[in-house]
């Protein structure tokens, strides 16, 4: 398993990325990036956070506002392109309304929920959003040596 040293994404990509953390403001946008060897492609997906706190506020006690879940038809769809090796994930991405862009312990669990990473060799992107304007894009990938993840560079790319 190789570590991922830097994340580079065409500037169309990190703006989509932004535009869906202005657009879900006050809450959570959430997302999966794919790669198919020759580009990006960004899949918006839906948080459904509210609807499992809702329906069971004991087992789901946050909102949107500070958490997501992915909606688990669209990431099934999702993964079914990576299964069929159309392509790879390149980056799971959520924003955090009114908070730094850290990657936080709630994160790390959804990311690696028995410890390892659920895909080691795809980045984590966290969009920093306050009053409906970006802050800060950090990217974190994760460390065999360290195991945990950590912040690696997040560099424009010129497709």
């Amino acid at each position: 398993m190789s570590e991922i040293k830097e994340v580079m994404l065409v500037e169309e990509v990190l703006q989509a990325i932004s535009i869906h953390a202005v657009e879900t403001f006050p809450e959570e946008c959430c997302g999966i990036i794919l790669n198919d060897g020759e580009s990006d492609q960004l899949r918006r997906c839906t948080n459904i956070q509210n609807q499992l706190h809702a329906r069971d506020p004991e087992t789901y006690p946050r909102d949107a506002t500070i958490a997501y879940t992915i909606d688990p038809k669209e990431l099934a769809s999702t993964l079914g392109e990576v299964d069929s090796g159309k392509a790879k994930i390149k980056a799971f991405y959520h924003s955090h309304p009114g908070h730094d862009a850290y990657f936080s312990q709630e994160d790390k669990a959804l990311a690696a929920p028995f410890g390892e990473p659920s895909y080691p060799e795809s980045a984590q992107i966290v969009i920093s959003i306050y009053d409906r304007v970006v802050k800060r894009i950090a990217t974190y990938g994760w460390s065999e040596e360290k195991r945990d993840f950590i912040e690696i560079p997040l560099k424009p790319s010129h497709e």
